[in-house]
C-alpha cells in the first residue's frame, strides 16, 4: 500500500509568486486526505495533476487566513463532477462558520453532502479500518491543532515452509491463516496463525504541525513518525519575534524531531523574510540538532515507505 505526502504550498502569512500558503495533501493508495488549505492549494493541485476532487477529508489546523482561504474554491471545484460521497472537513472552532458563511455568502453550488466537525483535541478525529488520524492540542494565538495519521500494526509475514510442515495445503487456507483464522491440516488437526505467521510489523505514521510555540510535548504527539512536516518559520536569531507571534524556529522544530526518533523532518510555513536563497539558513539551523533535516518546497513529492 502506497503512501506518500505532497507539499502544495510551504509559505507562511502571504503567498510569493515562487511560494504558495501552507498545505499538504497526503495520499493512502485511493484515500486523499488534505492538511489546511492556503492560498494557491488548488494550482498546485492541478500542476501535480493529482485527482483532488477525490479528496476524502480536510483538516484543519487552525482558521487564520493563510490557511484556509484555498477552501472556498476546492469545495466548488468539487462540485463539477458527479460525486455522492461526503467531504469531511475537521477542525477547531469556527470552522464551521468559515465554510458556512462562505457558502452562504459566495452563493456556492454543491452537489454532495459536506460534514463539518468542530473538534477539542486532543481526540481520534477520522478512522479506516487500519488506521485513525489525531487531532492534539498546540500553542498559538488562536486554537491550533497538530495532526497524526497512524496505521495499525500489519500481520507478520506468513512463512509457507511452516506451512507445508505442518502439512497445511497451498490454497485457501494459507489465506485464512493469513487473515487470523484457524484451520484443519490434512491429519485434521487445528493450526492458528501464530504458528505459520511472524511478529507483527509496525505501520506507517504521518505528523503535520503547523503555527505553535514549542512545546516538549509535541515530541510525545509524532513519535516515530516517518515523515514529520513540521513549522520552522524563522532562524534562531529571531527567537524573540517567535515568542511574540507563537511560532517556532527551525531549531526547536529540529529538537521535536530529534526528541520524537522521527526518520525524516520537513520544515514548512516559511516566513516571507526568507527568499529561497535564504532559507539555507533554516535548513543548516536545523541539521545542526536533527540531520535528517529537510526543507520543504511547493509541488515536493515524499514516499512514505513501510520500514520493515
Amino acid at each position: 500500500m502506497n503512501m506518500e505526502a505532497f507539499i502544495l504550498g510551504c509559505g507562511g502569512m502571504m503567498p510569493l509568486p515562487y511560494r504558495h500558503l501552507t498545505s499538504v495533501l497526503l495520499r493512502r493508495d485511493g484515500d486523499l486526505f488534505l492538511f489546511d488549505g492556503g492560498e494557491g492549494t488548488q494550482v498546485s493541485l492541478r500542476k501535480l495533476n493529482l485527482k483532488w476532487k477525490k479528496i476524502d477529508a480536510i483538516f484543519v489546523s487552525h482558521t487564520h487566513a493563510d490557511h484556509v482561504t484555498g477552501l472556498p474554491g476546492i469545495l466548488m471545484l468539487s462540485a463539477q463532477v458527479d460525486r455522492t460521497e461526503p467531504l469531511y472537513i475537521y477542525g477547531p472552532p469556527k470552522i464551521k462558520e468559515y465554510i458556512e458563511s462562505s457558502r452562504k455568502v459566495l452563493d456556492m453550488y454543491i452537489n454532495y453532502p459536506i460534514i463539518i466537525k468542530e473538534i477539542e483535541a486532543p481526540c481520534v478525529v477520522h478512522s479506516g479500518k487500519d488506521f485513525y488520524i489525531r487531532a492534539f492540542p498546540l500553542d498559538h494565538t488562536k486554537t491550533c491543532v497538530g495532526y497524526t495519521l497512524e496505521e495499525l500494526d500489519r500481520p507478520g509475514e506468513f512463512n509457507t515452509e511452516k506451512a507445508r510442515e505442518l502439512k497445511v495445503p497451498c490454497g485457501p487456507l494459507w489465506g485464512k491463516l493469513q487473515k487470523g483464522e484457524t484451520v484443519l491440516n490434512d491429519e485434521g488437526k487445528e493450526i492458528t496463525p501464530e504458528m505459520v505467521m511472524g511478529a507483527k510489523r509496525s505501520g506507517r505514521k504521518f505528523s503535520f504541525v503547523t503555527d505553535t510555540l514549542y512545546k516538549k510535548s509535541i515530541a510525545d504527539e509524532v513519535r516515530g513518525s516517518d515523515l514529520l512536516v513540521c513549522e520552522g518559520m524563522f532562524e534562531e536569531a529571531l527567537i524573540d519575534q517567535a515568542k511574540e507571534k507563537k511560532h517556532m524556529t527551525a531549531s526547536q522544530a529540529a529538537t521535536i524531531a530529534r526528541d520524537a526518533n522521527v526518520k525524516r523532518m520537513c520544515l514548512i510555513h516559511y516566513s516571507p523574510r526568507y527568499t529561497d536563497r535564504e532559507l539555507p539558513v533554516l535548513l543548516e539551523e536545523a541539521r545542526a540538532i536533527f540531520p535528517a533535516a529537510e526543507l520543504s518546497k511547493d509541488r515536493m513529492q515524499i514516499d512514505i515507505p513501510y520500514v520493515d
